[in-house]
């Protein structure tokens, strides 16, 4: 299982951030990539540094294992399931990102006005990207359930959320105003209608 989900992470890695920037750069002159978080507030550079956390722990899980230094909780072990909402996860991932064609971006730059997707698998919640990080994340721990997939997985789903709630939900009220507030109201977070946005 170990070497599956190494396989898979990097397959996830290569797809979600190789590719993607890659198409961004071919259409647009531009990767996509925003790192301003490091030198920005303190939640915005924790969910920058739990972020990479998260990504580190998650080609370490199935290295440790591989090679034996970290041992498995095998009653969390379910290389069937784990396999399939990986899978699923990558595809939704990669779907995603190409839905927001070129506004996409990793990282928030304040002074950049992107184009605001409500349709696609936006219609359906405000996040999608995340979303199917976050199952691919799980997936991937459900083939090695060991404390580096585990710790990884809840690393990502903190550094997310503040990513999310700190930083990108700010930047899109500011930048989008009442377009942005109406569709948080009717749209949730991560989930369909979980998490949406009062408006005030």
């Amino acid at each position: 299982m170990a070497r599956l989900a190494l396989a898979l992470y990097l397959l996830y890695l290569a797809l979600a951030f190789g590719l993607r920037g890659w198409l961004q750069w071919r259409r647009t002159g531009d990767a996509g990539f925003r790192f301003g978080a490091f030198s920005a507030s303190p939640a915005e550079r924790a969910g920058g540094v739990l972020f990479v956390l998260a990504l580190v722990l998650g080609l370490a899980a199935p290295v440790l294992e591989l090679v034996e230094a970290l041992g498995a909780c095998e009653a969390l072990r379910a290389p069937a399931l784990g396999a399939l909402l990986s899978l699923v996860g990558i595809a939704g991932t990669l779907h995603a990102q190409l839905e927001m064609g070129s506004s996409w971006r990793v990282g928030v730059d304040p002074s950049e006005r992107t184009t605001l997707r409500t349709d696609g698998p936006f219609r359906w919640v405000r996040n999608p990207i995340f979303s199917w990080m976050i199952l691919t994340a799980a997936g991937l721990a459900l083939l090695v359930p060991n404390a580096a997939s585990l710790v990884g997985l809840l690393a990502l789903v903190v550094g997310i959320e503040l990513q999310v709630r700190r930083v990108e939900e700010p930047y899109l009220l500011r930048t989008h105003g009442a377009a942005y507030a109406g569709y948080a109201s009717r749209t949730g977070r991560f989930l369909p209608r979980v998490g949406r946005l009062s408006r005030r």
